[in-house]
């Protein structure tokens, strides 16, 4: 009973009112979102529906993050095209039906990769994103988030804007949306201005008979949202190497994508509500759930930031709207499926444009004269990728690879040496900097190993081996004073240093010793 009032939250204070009505928000919002995303596969409207639905209980029972929202997410669908091009490629006039079958296998797949990265605590891996990247990131999917409403004022299927008398109604229709949004809460917060607004839209469209387009309408002809509960059944395919060489690559790249996008937002919310989600956690929630999602006829998915924005803005921190926006989306499903095909998409458009305005990070604008051009190079690139690609995996990886290369450049110019011959006769070499792979060569060219005295110090007072190119650096060097007869003592150098360098006696030639004269652990090399 412990464990169950733990898995809700119970034993913490919950708003349970703001909790239900952000839910239904948030199942509202959730609808056309899913049916939009399944249709980019070319899947039914009830196949996003139902993966929205699974992702989002499995998730909100089990998830680290209460108050984040996981459903059919447009990034996993994406995958999909690339995984049905090759299925009709390997089994020309394979059918659709098949083709599902297919899809349910690897999003099992992609949940069970999912849970071993929790079980092996990878997800604390999301902490190696920088900052610049989290902006690029947030940046670039506001304005996929915005883009994605524009086709509501074009024709459908035509790419011909709407007349201009549908055009300015529809557009009327989203400003009323965004203005309830914005300023009911300057009035009262007793309620979620974003469900007020959909509802106060949708009353004067019904009540007035406004033409308009309605999520009915963005439905391919003979289809609803109408359906059951979602039915359980085995992937129907045969499971041998062909089928597992085909499957198991869109499986991998697919639970990348989705523990990216999961992790960042649990990131991005943390940093919104000053609390820490559980990375870990949360892995092993997004695998349960695309395993229940794939065995329940859905798609798969991940963490929806727009979805879970809607859902915090609306002060929702519990598990509770999670949960009450997965049932009350089964509900539409199952029976509220007419009402729903009802509402206006103007009222969802502009709600949609709310988050994207509320997602998009404005301070990182004030930061470009602030930060290092590398940075905001970074930023920049993220950005454009995201929006271009509409891969925020890619776009994420590359930019973290980016950081990784800006900064092995900046610390590889900071390696530098402070020379000195004692009263003895020894000359040494103070090491400032680290010696890595990106520091080597420089590291090489301050020594003078021909002109040097019979005796060189060098000194790591103020540096450190980090890697095993550091390693055959210093191999290098005492080698070449050594074909020249002289003697080198490498001082000051750190517990985690000498570790490195006694790891790799059996890989290159080292001898860690304490000199008699220095008192310091020394690499003497003998002519």
């Amino acid at each position: 009973m412990k464990q169950l009032f733990n898995l809700f939250d119970l034993k913490q204070k919950v708003d349970y009112k703001t909790e239900i009505l952000s839910g239904l928000t948030v199942a509202i919002a959730l609808v056309p979102e899913a049916i939009a995303f399944a249709m980019i596969a070319g899947f039914s409207p009830l196949t996003g529906l139902y993966a929205a639905f699974v992702m989002g209980l499995v998730t909100a029972i089990l998830g680290g993050r209460p108050g984040m929202i996981s459903g059919a997410t447009g990034a996993v669908a994406v995958i999909f095209l690339g995984l049905i091009l090759e299925l009709r490629t390997a089994f020309p006039g394979i059918e659709d039906s098949t083709i599902l079958q297919y899809v349910f296998a690897t999003v099992i797949f992609a949940g069970t990769i999912q849970i071993l990265a929790g079980v092996l605590r990878l997800g604390k891996f999301i902490r190696l994103v920088p900052h610049p990247v989290m902006f690029g990131f947030v940046n670039g999917l506001a304005l996929i988030i915005f883009m994605a409403q524009f086709p509501n004022f074009y024709e459908r299927g035509t790419g011909i804007l709407l007349e201009w008398n549908e055009f300015t109604k529809m557009l009327g229709l989203v400003i009323l949306t965004m203005v309830i949004i914005w300023g009911l809460p300057k009035l009262t917060k007793a309620v979620p201005s974003s469900l007020v607004a959909i509802l106060v839209v949708a009353g004067i469209v019904i009540g007035f008979g406004i033409d308009t387009t309605t999520v009915a309408d963005t439905l391919n002809e003979g289809e609803s949202i109408k359906g059951g509960f979602p039915p359980l059944s085995i992937p129907q395919i045969p499971f041998n190497w062909q089928t597992i060489t085909i499957i198991l690559p869109y499986a991998a790249i697919m639970a990348g994508v989705g523990l990216i996008e999961s992790l960042l937002s649990l990131n991005l919310i943390d940093e919104i509500t000053e609390t820490r989600g559980r990375t870990n956690k949360e892995c092993v929630a997004q695998g349960a759930a695309n395993i229940a999602s794939g065995f329940l006829s859905g798609m798969g998915g991940c963490a929806m930031l727009g979805q879970s924005l809607i859902n915090i803005s609306a002060g929702a921190r519990a598990r509770l709207s999670g949960i009450v926006a997965a049932v009350v989306l089964l509900i539409f499903i199952m029976f509220g499926s007419s009402l729903i095909e009802m509402l206006p998409m103007a009222a969802l458009v502009g709600l949609m444009f709310m988050v994207a305005i509320g997602t998009f990070e404005w301070a990182s604008l004030r930061t470009f004269r602030k930060m290092p051009v590398t940075d905001v190079i970074v930023m920049v690139l993220v950005t454009l990728i995201t929006v271009v690609t509409h891969n925020l995996a890619i776009a994420v990886l590359i930019g973290v690879v980016l950081s990784a290369l800006a900064y092995a450049w900046e610390n590889a110019k900071r390696i530098r040496a402070r020379k000195y011959i004692d009263e003895n006769g020894v000359k040494h070499y103070e090491i400032f900097g680290p010696l890595f792979f990106g520091s080597i060569q420089g590291f090489a060219e301050k020594f003078d190993v021909l002109a040097d005295p019979e005796v060189i110090v060098i000194d790591f007072k103020e540096s450190r081996v980090a890697d095993m190119s550091a390693i055959e650096a210093l191999n290098a060097v005492t080698h070449r004073y050594a074909k020249q007869g002289k003697t080198v003592h490498l001082q000051h150098l750190s517990k985690d240093c000498i570790n490195l360098l006694k790891n790799a006696e059996a890989i290159i030639d080292v001898n860690i010793m304490e000199d008699p004269t220095y008192k310091v652990v020394t690499n003497k090399v003998k002519p």
